[in-house]
């Protein structure tokens, strides 16, 4: 098959990358610098000059693709809402190349994007008043694509994508309890995280691409819910600093645009998506990942 993939040089595209060529794909990234194009070379696949705001870029390769994978987004927490517009616009564009044609579309959405506290199942649509909420929006709209001729299907991952390279979440925490002194959590940190493992997720992207139903919500999660206070734990044993508990009222000032993502109660099951696809996670779990130690490597 040959594949489009957005996003295809990021932590988790790349790894993407690999898991489609190693299978037999032809894969096709959309590359906006020479240093992307150079790396897809690297990796041995076909390179698409342009960008998510492109949009006559986007149409040109999909129509042209067999399938496609969307993990490119603006993560700007600057401009939340408008991250979200574009994201839109990229599935809606992608999405009328693809209509009629029966080709996999696979979006990326994430696990942020359902009712907070409580287990989130594949069957939870999106909460529009969650903090994912403008992933949502893309979201429903593809899954709407399946009554227009495509076999869409939504990989919600989970917060922590983790592994060698990753730069998201837990760097962030790891970074900010270096710069004060101390692993700290918002009351009890009994609240939780969803994780996965990158190589994990991008054989989940490849399953949905091959034979995800139209339609489908599908959970990137290996982790069910880590409690976030394990998480400083393993921060605070690594780096030997204390682990400590501030208020609410404080979150704002310690961590940063990262305080809301601190507080939020996350927890998700994969169990429909195992059933699925027959997607096992297989790699390390988030806290031995942590505790082997990358992660506080200078």
């Amino acid at each position: 098959m040959r594949v489009f993939v957005t996003g295809a040089t990021g932590f988790i595209g790349s790894a993407v990358v690999r898991e489609l060529l190693e299978a037999g794909h032809q894969v096709v990234g959309l590359a906006r610098s020479d240093t992307a194009a150079a790396a897809l070379t690297a990796a041995g696949a076909d390179v698409h000059r342009g960008a998510i705001d492109d949009l006559d870029s986007l149409r040109s390769a999909a129509a042209a693709a067999d399938g496609v994978i969307h993990l490119a987004y603006k993560h700007d927490f600057a401009d939340y809402a408008g991250a979200g517009v574009a994201d839109l616009r990229a599935v809606e564009t992608i999405g009328a190349a693809l209509e009629g044609s029966g080709k996999p579309f696979v979006v990326t959405s994430g696990t942020l994007g359902l009712t907070p506290g409580r287990l989130g199942t594949e069957e939870d649509p999106g909460d529009l008043r969650s903090a994912g909420a403008p992933r949502v929006v893309s979201e429903n709209a593809t899954i709407a694509l399946a009554e227009r001729g495509v076999r869409s299907s939504v990989v919600r991952l989970a917060p922590s994508v983790h592994g060698p390279g990753e730069h998201g979440f837990v760097p962030t925490l790891i970074s900010i309890a270096r710069d004060k002194g101390v692993s700290a959590v918002v009351g009890d940190g009994a609240n939780r995280w969803p994780a996965v493992h990158f190589l994990d997720a991008a054989r989940l992207f490849r399953l949905a691409l091959e034979k995800a139903p139209a339609g489908s919500r599908l959970h990137g999660v290996g982790d069910e819910g880590i409690p976030v206070r394990e998480i400083a734990e393993v921060i605070g044993r690594q780096l030997k600093l204390p682990v400590v508990s501030i208020a609410a009222e404080e979150a704002a000032q310690h961590f940063g645009w990262l305080s809301a993502m601190v507080m939020i109660d996350n927890p998700t099951s994969n169990a429909l998506t195992q059933e699925r696809l027959g997607w096992r996670p297989v790699h390390p779990a988030l806290i031995p990942d942590l505790e082997q130690g990358h992660y506080f490597n200078d």
